[in-house]
């Protein structure tokens, strides 16, 4: 009750800020690229409910059939002109926050997927992903702030990356989110998503995690990064 209380208290403050600012981003994207303003994708909620998980538009409207599909690379082609600065400074993902007023989301907490994805947890990890509802941001989201570069600089491809290093390590850091869930970390994670946005090459989220994470980063974020 607290946490959606929270949840409730922040997020219409957070639209009532924003709105001035969201007016304009939709007269410009009403103008340029396809003229969409927004963006919905269905998505799995708790207990694995579908709901429309609302952004601005960012991209052409065929991309997930284009190219990498799902997958979003540095430099893609098919992201729009303006797109390119409301993904980078993450603005695309505020009308999110109707998502969270609406029950469909939260603040912080595991990020809403496809129904294709973590196709390789096990049912029981599975049960604990979709046992909570799906944040406006969350510790893989912090983590995983530049996945862009790293599908795009991956030896093996954008898509083998996401699936087989990405996706798994993202699935094992919601599972320890859900582990450790409290006021206090939402707190945590809400500041560390703000920092990272403003110091995109910060590490700070290693202390959070605490000793034994690094190892498991070495290989896609390279040992200088990772000490």
């Amino acid at each position: 009750m607290a946490k959606r209380c929270m949840d409730i208290m922040l997020s219409a403050a957070a639209l009532l800020a924003f709105l001035p600012f969201g007016i304009v981003i939709a007269l410009m994207l009403r103008l340029t690229g396809e003229g969409e303003i927004f963006y919905s994708q269905t998505r799995l909620g708790r207990e694995k409910k579908h709901f429309q998980c609302l952004k601005f538009a960012t991209m052409l409207k065929d991309s997930p059939s284009i190219g990498t599909g799902v997958v979003t690379v540095r430099d893609d082609p098919r992201v729009l002109p303006l797109g390119k600065f409301l993904r980078k400074s993450k603005l695309n993902e505020v009308p999110q926050l109707i998502n969270i007023l609406k029950g469909e989301m939260s603040i912080v907490g595991p990020r809403p997927v496809a129904h294709t994805d973590y196709p390789d947890l096990s049912l029981e990890d599975q049960k604990v992903l979709f046992s909570v509802t799906p944040g406006l941001t969350s510790i893989g989201s912090v983590v995983f702030r530049d996945e862009e570069r790293l599908t795009s600089n991956s030896p093996k491809g954008a898509l083998r990356c996401y699936h087989e290093d990405i996706d798994p390590l993202k699935a094992k850091l919601e599972l320890w989110y859900i582990k450790n869930m409290s006021l206090w970390l939402d707190c945590q994670i809400i500041a560390l998503t703000a920092w990272v946005i403003l110091f995109p090459t910060s590490t700070a989220y290693r202390r959070l995690l605490g000793p034994g994470w690094d190892a498991d980063f070495e290989p896609l974020f390279g040992e200088n990064q990772t000490k």
